[in-house]
């Protein structure tokens, strides 16, 4: 078992130790995390306590699974045992919830979690006026084409009234590419006010000192830190947070009978959202989370988007969003943002254009004939996958893997399952 805590003030002198074991969110420059935001959220505004609690401790289980190689005998998805010491204001509440939460990260990341909680000891920090008064809700914006075409959506719902884009940067190459979404929303509604903050947070390649981190990449659970960044703005005014993201992707379908959770990340799942929205909320933070595209295929999505704005505009705006899954790409001289064409996230993408007759302005790798590229297109190709998962069917089996809400029917499920494989056939026959 591999076990992190989190601590607020850098010690005088770090050892090997301490390195290896703790997140150091100092209020100050000089600990593990490049960002601006301090331990209390006081840059947002009066954040509820227990959602700033939130955040911590999504910042340690991000921290956490970017810093365990997954890499274990060949296997490129073993399974962590991972030990968090997670700093709150108020442990009873969070503690009462222990269980639930463990389940829950179990099932975002495939590994196992335990968790404790401890009293923090905060350092005092300014807290902010909040900037975005009368927003009625706050909505994720990726930088996708699903939380672009669910802000788009949202602000046409809402009319004159006021929404908050918030957007998690990562990588700083992103950011641009956001605040372009961002501006094109505005003039494709004509928002009078279209508010849009955008929050860097990542890890450290390395402790200050030196000591460098493992570097694990195939993070599932950054979303999750993404959801409660949203939940903390939204926590000030007490307003729901929406997560866009196309139905067919979130149920997680497996792409064989032996593979489990596989298709893509695991964040807005409906099961996951429902659970985290109902254990958020009985450790006592504000955290109603919607995905209001949940019953849509992307191709879907595009079409509303095109019946919306027109064809020639759907155009324009979907191919400015970016979709890819990989980065390596930089690697043989192509700007990190280009799209791959063959992972998952460009085929779906591809799919979703060809089904809903919107023209795809998109520049894919693989169509540039560049035979630099060939190996590492191969190599990170999803459809020949894809094309089995096809060819097999969804079967049974498959259906009852979903882990569904009560709620949500299994017929609903299945027919949206098939209208997304008919878009995919599209693409791939």
């Amino acid at each position: 078992m591999t076990t992190f805590t989190m601590k607020f003030q850098f010690p005088e002198q770090l050892t090997p130790a301490q390195a290896r074991s703790t997140f150091y969110w100092t209020p100050h420059d000089t600990g593990s995390f490049t960002t601006r935001l301090r331990p209390r959220l006081g840059l947002f505004g009066p954040v509820k306590p227990a959602n700033a609690d939130l955040v911590r401790l999504a910042v340690l289980v991000y921290a956490a699974d970017r810093s365990v190689a997954r890499r274990a005998n060949g296997a490129s998805w073993s399974r962590r045992d991972l030990h968090l010491d997670v700093p709150v204001t108020e442990p009873a509440p969070w503690q009462a919830t222990q269980a639930r939460w463990e389940a829950l990260l179990g099932f975002l990341s495939g590994d196992s979690w335990s968790l404790a909680f401890r009293r923090a000891r905060l350092p005092a920090e300014p807290v902010s006026p909040y900037r975005y008064p009368g927003a009625e809700r706050v909505v994720l914006l990726s930088g996708g084409a699903d939380s672009a075409v669910g802000a788009l959506l949202s602000q046409h719902e809402l009319g004159s009234r006021r929404q908050l884009l918030f957007s998690h940067v990562g990588a700083t190459n992103i950011a641009p590419l956001q605040r372009d979404i961002a501006t094109r929303i505005t003039a494709l509604t004509g928002a009078a006010d279209l508010p849009h903050q955008q929050l860097r947070f990542s890890r450290n390649s390395k402790q200050p000192g030196g000591h460098p981190f493992p570097d694990e990449r195939s993070t599932r659970t950054r979303s999750l830190l993404f959801l409660a960044l949203g939940l903390a703005l939204a926590s000030i005014e007490e307003i729901d947070l929406h997560i866009p993201e196309n139905g067919f992707a979130s149920l997680n379908l497996p792409l064989s009978a032996d593979q489990r959770g596989s298709v893509s990340t695991r964040t807005t799942h409906p099961y996951f959202l429902d659970e985290l929205s109902q254990v958020a909320a009985a450790s006592e933070a504000h955290a109603p989370v919607t995905n209001p595209l949940a019953a849509m295929t992307k191709g879907e999505m595009f079409t509303r988007t095109g019946e919306l704005i027109g064809a020639h505009a759907a155009s324009e705006f979907l191919s400015s969003t970016h979709s890819c899954g990989h980065t390596g790409h930089r690697s043989h001289g192509y700007p990190v943002m280009s799209h791959c064409g063959v992972c998952f996230g460009c085929l779906l993408r591809r799919a979703s254009f060809s089904a809903s007759g919107i023209t795809d302005r998109t520049t894919y790798l693989n169509e540039t004939g560049d035979p630099n590229l060939a190996v590492y297109l191969r190599n990170n190709s999803m459809e020949t996958a894809l094309r089995g998962f096809l060819t097999r069917g969804v079967r049974p089996a498959d259906l009852l893997s979903l882990t569904l809400p009560e709620h949500y029917p299994l017929a609903a499920a299945k027919a949206l399952i098939e209208r997304g494989t008919h878009e995919l056939e599209t693409l791939i026959r």
